[in-house]
């Protein structure tokens, strides 16, 4: 098996979630899917160029932006993981990313090819992820976690109604992000490939044994 990549059983074999879909890591989730037109609609307010509502529309995204840096912890550590969460908590995620850098470009505030190249990204990897979790799971890169740390801070940056040296600074901010952001795509789709082949001998090895003992 290869470093970074685990299999794990079928998820139907798994024994049933314990925890309650009432709990505070998916309220979490939830506040933070509903920040979400919430930010869109200050981020567009008055035409999407008063300083006032950017400000307030950064301080919503800033707030979502933190529901998702302590929901998946607090899930885990208080055994609180639930199958909506699994599925609610990247949907809220990509949902956010999404509703801001589209936001942005429609004000023309940044260009369409990094939203496109981020969102194809983003949601490539979601799919692949739904994809290959038959074959096992593949845990979160420290890669990927930089990745989205880049992003949150430059999209933040880029809502602020930013000036001069500033808002050179975020240009370049987001032109690192988006470097990371494709090559982390590039390795989590490696690393896929690798545990689909890992997974596929370990299952002719079994299909072996179970031959030999008939």
């Amino acid at each position: 098996m290869t470093p970074g990549t685990r299999l794990v059983a079928d998820p139907a074999a798994q024994p049933a979630q314990t925890a309650h879909v009432v709990n505070i890591a998916n309220g979490l989730t939830l506040v933070r899917l509903l920040l979400v037109p919430a930010f869109v609609a200050l981020l567009l307010a008055n035409g999407g160029h008063s300083s006032g509502w950017r400000v307030w529309a950064f301080v919503a995204f800033a707030v979502a932006t933190i529901t998702d840096l302590i929901d998946g912890d607090i899930a885990r550590s208080r055994n609180l993981v639930t199958d909506v969460g699994k599925v609610a908590d990247p949907i809220a995620d990509k949902a956010l990313t999404g509703a801001a850098l589209i936001g942005l470009s429609s004000l023309n505030d940044l260009a369409w090819w990094v939203t496109v190249v981020v969102l194809v990204r983003e949601l490539g990897i979601t799919g692949l992820r739904f994809f290959v979790i038959r074959h096992g799971v593949i845990p979160a890169s420290r890669g990927g976690k930089v990745k989205t740390l880049l992003q949150n801070v430059a999209i933040g940056l880029y809502v602020l109604p930013l000036t001069g040296a500033a808002a050179t600074a975020r240009f370049w901010l987001m032109g690192i992000a988006v470097v990371v952001t494709v090559v982390t795509g590039g390795d989590y789709v490696a690393r896929a490939l690798r545990l689909r082949r890992t997974s596929e001998r370990a299952a002719m090895k079994r299909a072996r044994r179970e031959a030999a003992r008939l």
